[in-house]
C-alpha cells in the first residue's frame, strides 16, 4: 500500500494567527515612517506625490517593468508602466523649482520576489537642490538612526549580521573595496574617458581566482565582485557607504570632479544589505540621453526588450539645477530596525503569491 504524503501549504497573510505575528513588526513600520517624515519636515522638505504610471519605467538594463495600456475614447491604445522608482517624476519638479522634496512613493519591479525582494514595496525618494551628496550621507547616517529610536532598538538586524546604526558610517570607494576584498586593482580597467577593458579586468579576476565566462561582459565581471567579495563585507558591526563607482556603472550619476574615471555615485549597506542608492545627479540631457541608449542595448542583448525614453524627462533636464537624490528602500530600513526576517513581514498586505 502507498504512503500517503501531506504538502504544507503556509496560511495567508491576513489569517488573524499569521497577522498577529507580524503586527509587531508593522507597527514599528508606521513609526519609523513618522520618524522619517518629521525628519524631513525639520529640515524643510516637502513630501510629493507622484504618479505611479508612467511612459518610461526607467532605463536600467537589469531593472524588470509591469507593462500595461491606456485605453483612448477611439479605442486606440498607449503603452504605460508601472514605474520602478518616482525619480524620473522628482527630477521633473526640481526643474519646476522645488528645493527639497521627499517622496514615499509604492514601486514595481518583475521579477524580483525573495526574503529581501517584493514586486511592488515603498521607495523613500528625496532630493537636495544645490547641495553635494555628501549632505545625502549624513542624512543616510541620521536615518539609520533614527529608525532604530523609533523602532524601539539599540541595533539593525539581519539573520546573524548586526549593525550599530549609531555608529558612524564607514566609507570606502569601490576601487579601495575591490583591492581590500578582491584584490583586485579596478581602476586599471577603466581609462580617462570612462571607457571599460573587459579583457584587463578578466585577467585581474583570474589571478586571485574568481571566475571568468567567455560571455562575461567588463559589468558581468564588476557585478560578480560586488556580489561575490564585496558586498558580504559591508556593514558589519557599522553601516557602510560605498562610493564613486565607475561612471558605467552609475548611469544617472555625474563624473566626480577629480577623476573622470568615477561618478558621484554610493550606496549604503547595513547587515551585509543595500538600502540606498545616491547620485550627484547628471543633468546633462545629451550624455543621459546616451547613457540610456547604452543601457536599453544591453536589455535588449541579454533580455531581448527596452523600455522607451522618457523625452519629457531629457527636456526637464535642460532646467534642472544641480542637485543631489537618494533612494532607500524603505521595506528593507523597517526589516533591519524590527529584526523582521523577510521583507512580507513589514508589508501590511503583501502581493499574493503566484503558482510555479
Amino acid at each position: 500500500m502507498a504512503s500517503l504524503s501531506t504538502t504544507s501549504v503556509a496560511s495567508p497573510w491576513w489569517t488573524p494567527d499569521v497577522h498577529a505575528d507580524r503586527r509587531g513588526f508593522l507597527l514599528g513600520r508606521n513609526r519609523i515612517q513618522a520618524a522619517l517624515r518629521g525628519f524631513f519636515v525639520d529640515r524643510d522638505f516637502i513630501e510629493v506625490d507622484t504618479a505611479t504610471l508612467q511612459i518610461s519605467p526607467g532605463n536600467e538594463a537589469h531593472l524588470h517593468a509591469f507593462a500595461t495600456a491606456a485605453i483612448n475614447a477611439d479605442g486606440s491604445e498607449v503603452p504605460l508602466y508601472l514605474h520602478t522608482s518616482p525619480e524620473f517624476a522628482c527630477k521633473k519638479l526640481l526643474a519646476a523649482g522645488e528645493q527639497r522634496i521627499s517622496c514615499f512613493a509604492h514601486v514595481y519591479r518583475n521579477r524580483e520576489r525573495g526574503p529581501l525582494h517584493h514586486p511592488e514595496f515603498t521607495m523613500l525618494e528625496w532630493y537636495r537642490v544645490g547641495e553635494t551628496y555628501q549632505a545625502l550621507m549624513d542624512d543616510c547616517a541620521a536615518i539609520l538612526a533614527l529608525a532604530a529610536q523609533a523602532a524601539g532598538r539599540d541595533v539593525l538586524s539581519y539573520r546573524v549580521r548586526v549593525t550599530d546604526p549609531f555608529a558612524v558610517p564607514e566609507r570606502i570607494t569601490v576601487a579601495e573595496a575591490f583591492a581590500a576584498h578582491a584584490g583586485v586593482d579596478l581602476l586599471a580597467s577603466i581609462d580617462g574617458d570612462g571607457e571599460t577593458d573587459r579583457e584587463q579586468l578578466a585577467g585581474s579576476l583570474r589571478q586571485v581566482g574568481i571566475r571568468v565566462a567567455l560571455d562575461d561582459t567588463w559589468a558581468d565581471l564588476f557585478s560578480r565582485v560586488i556580489v561575490e567579495k564585496v558586498e558580504p563585507n559591508l556593514g558589519l558591526g557599522r553601516a557602510t557607504i560605498l562610493y564613486e563607482y565607475p561612471v558605467a556603472e552609475a548611469a544617472l550619476a555625474r563624473p566626480t570632479p577629480h577623476d573622470p574615471r568615477v561618478a558621484e555615485r554610493f550606496e549604503l549597506y547595513a547587515c551585509g544589505v543595500e538600502l540606498a542608492n545616491a547620485f550627484g545627479e547628471l543633468t546633462d540631457a545629451g550624455e543621459q540621453r546616451r547613457r540610456f541608449g547604452f543601457e536599453m542595448a544591453e536589455k535588449q542583448r541579454v533580455y531581448g526588450e527596452s523600455y522607451p525614453l522618457d523625452e519629457d524627462f531629457l527636456s526637464a533636464l535642460h532646467i534642472m539645477p544641480e542637485a543631489s537624490g537618494a533612494a532607500l528602500g524603505f521595506d528593507r530600513l523597517v526589516m533591519l530596525a524590527t529584526g523582521a526576517q523577510r521583507i512580507d513581514q513589514v508589508i501590511w498586505a503583501p502581493v499574493a503569491e503566484t503558482a510555479s
